[in-house]
């Protein structure tokens, strides 16, 4: 679980890097699919995971507002606001918080049931998920997208970490 977490921190920190070759209006751009802007979208991952993790701990969810975070710096500064408590949580992640449960009351009065374990993986695959949209916005650009590759990114403690 950590892995995959460490990995899609990685990759969203090299989407930041890619992002700097863009200018403020082409990541704010409307397009087609995702959060409908390749800065919109990076918000919302960063909003998201913050968001499980600190309903999974009991605490209050607010949502942040995009309209306050129009621009890169303002969303690399959230993330790394909300990375201290994400990260936090998932280091100490252990076996036994897998099948805790989680009742979520969705906006017609059910309740819904799922362990704490399927909302980890379902956050790291949103993330995964709406990366993909990057990718398709960058070669829609004519750039070259993010390596997705887990490999080499020296996250197991026996890899050779190399880059492409």
């Amino acid at each position: 679980m950590q892995t995959f977490f460490r990995y899609n921190w990685m990759v969203r920190e090299d989407w930041y890097r890619w992002c700097e070759e863009l200018s403020e209006e082409e990541l704010l751009r409307n397009r087609t699919g995702g959060m409908g802007s390749i800065l919109h979208t990076l918000f919302h991952i960063v909003d998201v995971e913050w968001s499980w993790i600190r309903l999974l701990q009991g605490k209050t969810d607010f949502q942040e507002s995009f309209d306050s975070y129009k621009s890169l710096n303002k969303v690399r500064k959230l993330d790394a606001e909300f990375h201290l408590e994400v990260e936090n949580f998932v280091n100490n992640w252990d076996a036994s918080m897998e099948n805790q449960l989680f009742y979520d009351t969705l906006q017609d009065g059910r309740i819904v049931t799922d362990t704490w374990g399927e909302i980890m993986r379902h956050t790291i695959a949103y993330e995964i998920h709406h990366i993909g949209q990057l990718s398709i916005w960058a070669r829609e650009l004519g750039k070259k997208p993010v390596s997705a590759n887990l490999i080499g990114r020296g996250l197991s403690s026996h890899s050779n970490k190399y880059f492409k």
